[in-house]
């Protein structure tokens, strides 16, 4: 059974890479993911920025240096993935907006990630990165990214909710001191459990 489930990601991931849903809507097409059936922990991003879409290694740049040191993992564990899956909401570049990079492609989730979710049964903790992964991934009432990540223990481990780790959220966790006294310890520990 696990080596029919593994044939069947590898097709589906196969499917992916080739996928041009995008095509003439975005710069290039250029899936850019991680994720093997045996990974246990799963990170739900936004979409590759130019330098990850150029590298095709994703959060190859200063927000996953600050993912990395948020989860307290290494690079090596960090791109292991059969330890840990990636996917991010929009698996390709979107493009440059007027104050940052687009919003992810909504085509992406809406055909890729439940079937690709139904391929990961040994997930036993994502991480919901940023609100374009938190609006996917859950139905709450609260009205900001702020009160959702205020309220991470109600989710977690299972769940963690956190902010998008962009140099650009510097003010961010300046107003929100709570989030690396209080959260980031509670994921490295959770992170350790399952490493």
């Amino acid at each position: 059974m696990p080596e029919v489930i593994a044939s069947n990601l590898e097709n589906l991931l196969t499917e992916i890479r080739r996928c041009r849903l995008c095509e003439g809507l975005i710069p290039e097409p250029r899936p850019v993911f991680r994720a093997r059936v045996s990974a246990n922990i799963l990170l739900v991003g936004q979409a590759p920025g130019a330098k990850v879409h150029l590298s095709g290694i994703p959060w190859n740049d200063a927000s996953g240096n600050r993912l990395r040191r948020w989860m307290d993992v290494d690079e090596d564990t960090f791109y292991d993935e059969s330890r840990i899956a990636i996917i991010p909401m929009g698996f390709c570049y979107p493009g440059k907006g007027r104050s940052g990079d687009l919003p992810p492609r909504p085509e992406c989730a809406s055909t890729w990630h439940a079937r690709l979710r139904a391929q990961l049964p040994n997930i036993r903790c994502t991480l919901l990165i940023g609100r374009y992964a938190q609006a996917h991934y859950l139905s709450d009432d609260y009205n900001t990214l702020t009160e959702r990540v205020r309220h991470w223990r109600a989710l977690s481990p299972a769940v963690f909710v956190l902010p998008h780790p962009s140099p650009r959220n510097q003010l961010w966790l300046r107003k929100n001191p709570w989030f690396e006294s209080e959260t980031v310890p509670s994921l490295q520990e959770a992170i350790r459990e399952l490493l």
